[in-house]
């Protein structure tokens, strides 16, 4: 771990808090990504989700550009069955679990919703098995 590693990921912190904030004071709603990005698929967004999922997208191409971020070997040449199955899989956790790791681990937990605890400590220990199992690589 360098200075800069955690330097980056300071900013990155704050610029998550930020949104998350921004977005709940400003329009008292809760950054719930997967809820946001429904909301694309189903056609019922509004312009706040639309921009929202896209300074998401744009995000790591912006820091790209500017130097701070340089793309993982993995992404050059993905594996595209793997992605979509892991999409897939997260698509139905966020269905059955209510929300995602931005509803829930964001959010939830900062308002110490009990409900949200369980969810973020149920998939952050699923994927840290998954991980050991030795299913986390997607090359």
């Amino acid at each position: 771990m360098t200075l800069q590693s955690v330097i980056h990921a300071l900013i990155g912190g704050v610029l998550i808090g930020s949104s998350v904030s921004l977005m709940l004071l400003g329009l008292g709603r809760i950054a719930g990504i997967s809820g946001l990005f429904g909301s694309l698929i189903t056609g019922r967004y509004t312009a706040v989700a639309l921009w929202f999922i896209t300074g998401l997208l744009a995000a790591p191409w912006v820091a790209s550009l500017l130097g701070f971020w340089s793309r993982p070997d993995y992404l050059a040449n993905p594996a595209w069955p793997k992605l979509l199955f892991a999409g897939l899989l997260v698509g139905i956790g966020t269905q059955l679990g209510s929300g995602c790791t931005s509803g829930h681990g964001i959010c939830g937990m900062a308002n110490l919703s009990q409900r949200s605890v369980t969810a973020t400590m149920i998939f952050m220990g699923v994927a840290a098995l998954v991980v050991a199992l030795g299913f986390g690589g997607v090359a």
